[in-house]
């Protein structure tokens, strides 16, 4: 009985995080009038919310968008973060404090960055592009990419950096060369984590991106809300629709995060 406990109580939490989704489900079958009457089930399936919902938006071009995003600001991120976590493990006392000051400026709300952001794209010619949202992303992740990168470069031996200094290596190629592949776990989950948290991120995006051209999903998501009537149902497709080709990058990479945050960085 109690080898199957913990078999048991997995099961159960999966079922339990599985509810919100199956509830989008729901509201995706459903007309307004039903979801405004309660009730978890539809009382009869209202299927027209799908074909109304990819009428209403162009579904692709947003996806792209998020995609697009997301992705580019993950390759910015990495670019920034990995030297970075590297100079914070290794240069001592001035690298404690680079490591305070880079995760004290992600403790500020990101509303306080949103105007001078704002003018700092425009006067870039960045604003309303998908580039702009890219870099806006790729910097404001930075700092959770050091705290999760900083760990693994601790856990590779400074004797392996030392022996590459003797053979003639300098600090970037070392870097490059003999750190990085050694990393390469705790990079990938970074780089999911930080894809994972663009893909989301609303604030800056409906800020940022004024014309459809430049939209991400989240943004799309929020225009299906009226002054006077939200259309539940549509909102929902849309949702499952930007939900499934994310979870299923989960999956696909669920065994690479989770070696990531757990394995550390020496095999």
């Amino acid at each position: 009985m109690r080898r199957h406990a913990p078999t048991a109580l997995l099961a159960l939490t999966a079922a339990l995080l599985c509810v919100p989704v199956l509830y989008v489900a729901s509201l995706s079958l459903r007309s307004r009038d039903d979801v405004l009457n309660g009730g978890l089930l539809p009382s009869r399936l209202f299927w027209r919310n799908w074909p109304d919902a990819f009428h209403a938006v162009d579904l692709g071009h947003y996806l792209l968008n998020s995609w697009t995003v997301a992705a580019g600001s993950v390759v910015l991120t990495l670019l920034v973060a990995v030297p970075g976590a590297y100079y914070t493990a290794r240069a001592g006392r001035r690298g404690a404090r680079l490591s305070s000051l880079v995760l004290s400026s992600y403790c500020a709300p990101p509303v306080v960055a949103v105007l001078p952001l704002f003018f700092l794209l425009r006067g870039l010619g960045l604003d309303n592009s998908v580039t702009g949202l890219a870099l806006v992303d790729g910097l404001a992740n930075v700092p959770v990419a050091i705290w999760l990168l900083d760990g693994f470069v601790r856990r590779v031996p400074k004797e392996v950096e030392e022996a590459a200094w003797l053979d003639g290596l300098g600090s970037a190629a070392t870097l490059r060369r003999i750190v990085l592949p050694l990393i390469g776990p705790g990079v990938a989950a970074a780089a999911l984590i930080c894809f994972f948290l663009s893909y989301n991120e609303f604030l800056f995006a409906v800020s940022f991106a004024q014309d459809s051209g430049s939209q991400t999903l989240p943004v799309v998501l929020s225009l299906f809300q009226g002054d006077k009537n939200v259309e539940f149902g549509q909102q929902a497709v849309v949702s499952l629709a930007g939900i499934a080709p994310v979870y299923l990058l989960a999956v696909v990479a669920q065994r690479r995060l989770v070696a990531g945050l757990t394995s550390g960085a020496v095999k």
